[in-house]
Order: C-alpha cells, then sequence, then structure tokens
C-alpha cells in the first residue's frame, strides 16, 4: 500500500475540511451579525454551547432504535464480532464497538457514538449480500468514522448550520412584520443583508453536504490502511451500488450515474470513491482476516427479511 499518497489525501482532507468549517462558521457568524450585532454573536454562542451539551448526551442506542434495530449477540454472529475485535484492535479504539441487526432489505451500514461509545448498524440485506471480506472492509470503513469522531465533527456541523437557519428565519419574518415600514420608506434597510439571510441555510446546507462527503473520503482512506485490502472495500462499493440500483435500472440503464447533483450527495459518487482507492493498491492484495473467524453469521440468525423496505412517516427514516 502506498503510504505517501494515504498522507498526502488525508491531509488534503484534513485542510478541506477546516476550510469547510470556517466558513460554515464564518457564515453563522455572519448572519447573527446582521440580525443583532454583537447581541446576534453573543446568542449565537450561547445556543451552540447549549446544543452541543445537550447532544452530547444522546445515546447512540437512541438512534438506532429509530431503526427497529436490537443488538446481534455472539452467538448470531461470532464471525463479525472477530472481525469487529481485530479492526478496533488496530484502530487502538478505547472501547469495542456494539453491533447491532438491522431489519432490511437495505444494504447499510452506518455507525454512531463515540470511541469510548460507539455501535455499529448492520442491516440485514448486507449480511446477506456481502462476503467476509466485503463486510471486513465496510466495518473498517465505520470503525474509521469512530476513530475519527465524524459522528462529532458532523453533528457540530449540523449545529452549526441549524444556528444559521434560526438566525436566517427570524431575520425573514423581521422583514415580513416590517414590510409596511418598507413600502412607505419609513424605514431604511439593507438588500445585501436580506440577501444574505435569504440564502445562507442554503449555503449552510451545502458546506455541510461537503463536509460529509470529505469526512467519507477519509474513511475509506483509513479503512484501507486497518484492513490492507484497499481492493476489498472496492468490491464492496461496487456491490453495494449494483443491489441498491434496482432491477429496471441494471437491466434498462446499466452504468447511469447517481442523477443527483453532486452538491446535494451526502456521500461521494462511487466511482470517484473507488478511483482513490485504486491509487492506493498494490498488484497483491492481503486481507486482513483469516479462515478462523468462521462464518459471518450462524444457523441460529434470523430469517432473511422479505419486506421491502419503506420510508417512516413519523421517524422520517427509510429502512
Amino acid at each position: 500500500m502506498k503510504k505517501n499518497q494515504i498522507v498526502k489525501n488525508k491531509v488534503v482532507n484534513f485542510i478541506h475540511t477546516l476550510l469547510l468549517f470556517s466558513l460554515l462558521l464564518v457564515l453563522m457568524v455572519l448572519t447573527g451579525y446582521l440580525l443583532a450585532g454583537g447581541a446576534g454573536l453573543i446568542w449565537a454562542g450561547f445556543i451552540g454551547i447549549f446544543s452541543l451539551i445537550a447532544t452530547s448526551g444522546i445515546s447512540p442506542h437512541i438512534i438506532l432504535k429509530m431503526y427497529k434495530a436490537r443488538p446481534l449477540s455472539v452467538a448470531e454472529a461470532g464471525g463479525l464480532y472477530a472481525i469487529v475485535h481485530e479492526l478496533a484492535k488496530r484502530a487502538n479504539l478505547p472501547k469495542i464497538p456494539e453491533l447491532y441487526y438491522i431489519p432490511t432489505r437495505n444494504l447499510n451500514a452506518f455507525s454512531v457514538g463515540r470511541q469510548n461509545n460507539s455501535a455499529i448498524g448492520i442491516t440485514d440485506g448486507l449480511l446477506r449480500s456481502l462476503d467476509m471480506r466485503e463486510v471486513s472492509a465496510v466495518l473498517a470503513h465505520e470503525i474509521s468514522h469512530i476513530r475519527s469522531n465524524d459522528m462529532r465533527v458532523m453533528g457540530i456541523a449540523d449545529i452549526i448550520s441549524r444556528i444559521t437557519g434560526f438566525f436566517s428565519t427570524v431575520g425573514q419574518l423581521l422583514l415580513l412584520f416590517n414590510f409596511p415600514l418598507i413600502v412607505v420608506g419609513s424605514l431604511a434597510i439593507s438588500w445585501t443583508a436580506i440577501f444574505i439571510l435569504i440564502f445562507a441555510p442554503v449555503l449552510s446546507g451545502l458546506l455541510q453536504l461537503a463536509i460529509s462527503r470529505t469526512r467519507e473520503f477519509n474513511a475509506d482512506l483509513d479503512a484501507a490502511r486497518l484492513t490492507g485490502d484497499p481492493e476489498g472495500l472496492i468490491v464492496a462499493l461496487k456491490k453495494m451500488d449494483y443491489k441498491q440500483s434496482g432491477f429496471f435500472r441494471r437491466i434498462l440503464l446499466p452504468g447511469r450515474n447517481d442523477p443527483n447533483p453532486s452538491l446535494l450527495r451526502t456521500h461521494p459518487r462511487t466511482e470517484e470513491r473507488i478511483e482513490r482507492l485504486r491509487q492506493l493498491s498494490e498488484e497483491r492484495y492481503q486481507p486482513f482476516f483469516t479462515d478462523n473467524y468462521g462464518s459471518l453469521i450462524s444457523r441460529d440468525f434470523p430469517p432473511e427479511v422479505l419486506n421491502r423496505p419503506r420510508w417512516r412517516r413519523f421517524s422520517g427514516l427509510w429502512y
């Protein structure tokens, strides 16, 4: 594996994240100042600190329960736990992440929590569609998110974005209430300030999405380092993208790219992720796992989920 290339990419990703966060903070500070001057800055700091304290106490298990997830036992998935233990050891995590089973045909895995209190949710569809090498790569990706505290990073970005949106909403309401005075000329306003307040939430949301994509690239690089097998993650990404695309798209429109604009994606395009991983690959790949890990799931594992995923109206989640 080309270690120099990994270090170079991680430095670029760090600078990218730092720049995006700086722009996000500038946007929040600017909207607060335009709305209420120095008092707006004080309110921004107060709301931000309060939000950080409030969200830091949320247990990762609460989030997983929203997806109807349940803990996986070692008896059900001995191979999975063996892989997670080895990956967590390589990542120097202070605590092994807990594993949760999500009963859905979607192919997905995600991590929640921080280094000392984390969990990884894995869907039924992913466990039945990927082999041990591919699942190892996916788990390495999620453990990389945990080691880098990406959930915390994205949580802070979300708080900043919400504060910006709050200031924008208040500003637009004040504009609406004072519109009669503006029409008759009794109140002078700065249209530049109004323009910024109106479009600040959109810009903030785009910056937040860009940060998310940067952290995904970083997790890919760290996963390749943990497993020593970038090709394993490449194969997993290809398979997940293929199976999630749907039958008609695979038959009628093979290889069609995601139609969503790149600015509106929380994850980078699969092709772009694969291209970056290929830069790390050597001629021979040596997956870190062995046959000693046994099978991923046992015979006592629940039967395959047959119901199609659907949108939950009250939780706003798709599973």
